[in-house]
């Protein structure tokens, strides 16, 4: 680990030791920083939030606005906390159901895939490793990180459960051998950002917009004959999640199905509470070119 690595996770850390409710002031205070002096994103929150709900007024749009922002920054600090955090707290904040369906599919044989958002505290999300106990094994699909030691603290802040972090260049080829080998995984995919530029081949309308959507967790989930759930996510309030793994229903008659019926359930999911998904980033900034779409997501 690099040097700048270790002090950025020392510094911290040492933040990580202050209460939640101190955080959480923090919070408040950076707050007021990202919307109204830096306006992080401001306008691609405002594009994406307008056109995702054109029936909405202004005034209502704006209060979304307002609450994506305080709990954007809400999962900064939280993250944060995953440095230094008991079991028995996160327990506390942390609901976790549904695990029994995950056991289900794997007492089978099989490995699990679960299809996860942007949406809640999505590095929280990690505490579901400890609700079941087939598949043995965990794993989550990662970007690496253009900043070294943002990706260095990261790893250390996702590998807290133990759970294995697997470039997502390489998910396919390990997942691959994991499956000659025998082994059962439950591999986390959070499928809900816009695919590379020189792979935007798939489209379809999803919050009333044309979205392409990746493919490769249902190809790799596929080939190793994986069963796929959908984690579910609510925010009953500051701080505290409840975790619902839910079974996807496929339609036989549509292109990737698995894909579709997440992309269903996660429109659900959005349109219950908007303000918890991540507005800020620009799944839309690419059109789709002479793209014939016969496929209406919920039509």
């Amino acid at each position: 680990m690099s040097i700048s690595g270790k002090f950025a996770i020392l510094l911290l850390t040492i933040i990580a030791y202050l209460p939640m409710r101190v955080l959480y002031v923090i919070s408040d205070t950076l707050y007021l920083i990202m919307r109204y002096v830096v306006g992080y994103r401001i306008d691609a929150v405002k594009n994406n939030l307008r056109n995702s709900f054109p029936e909405k007024g202004r005034d209502e749009l704006c209060r979304i606005e307002k609450r994506f922002y305080h709990h954007l920054c809400d999962c900064i600090m939280e993250t944060i906390k995953l440095l230094h955090v008991s079991d028995n707290e996160m327990d506390r904040r942390v609901s976790v159901n549904g695990a029994d369906y995950v056991e289900s599919i794997a007492t089978g044989g099989r490995s699990v895939i679960v299809f996860m958002s942007h949406y809640g505290n999505w590095e929280w999300a990690q505490e579901i490793t400890r609700y079941y106990s087939c598949p043995p094994h965990s794993a989550a699909l990662y970007r690496k990180i253009k900043s070294r030691w943002m990706n260095e603290v990261m790893k250390k802040i996702r590998s807290r459960y133990n759970t294995e972090l697997i470039l997502q260049k390489e998910g396919a080829r390990k997942l691959l051998s994991y499956r000659k080998q025998g082994h059962q995984t439950a591999v986390g995919f959070i499928a809900d950002q816009r695919p590379n530029s020189s792979n935007l081949n798939h489209w379809t309308i999803f919050l009333g917009q044309e979205t392409a959507y990746p493919v490769g967790g249902e190809e790799i989930g596929k080939h190793i004959e994986a069963g796929f759930v959908y984690l579910d996510v609510e925010k009953p309030k500051r701080g505290h999640y409840v975790l619902t793994f839910r079974p996807l229903k496929p339609s036989s008659d549509e292109e990737y199905p698995y894909m579709k019926a997440y992309l269903r359930c996660l429109e659900t999911t959005i349109r219950r509470e908007p303000a918890y998904w991540l507005w800020s980033h620009k799944r839309w900034r690419i059109k789709p070119k002479n793209v014939i779409r016969t496929d209406v997501l919920g039509g």
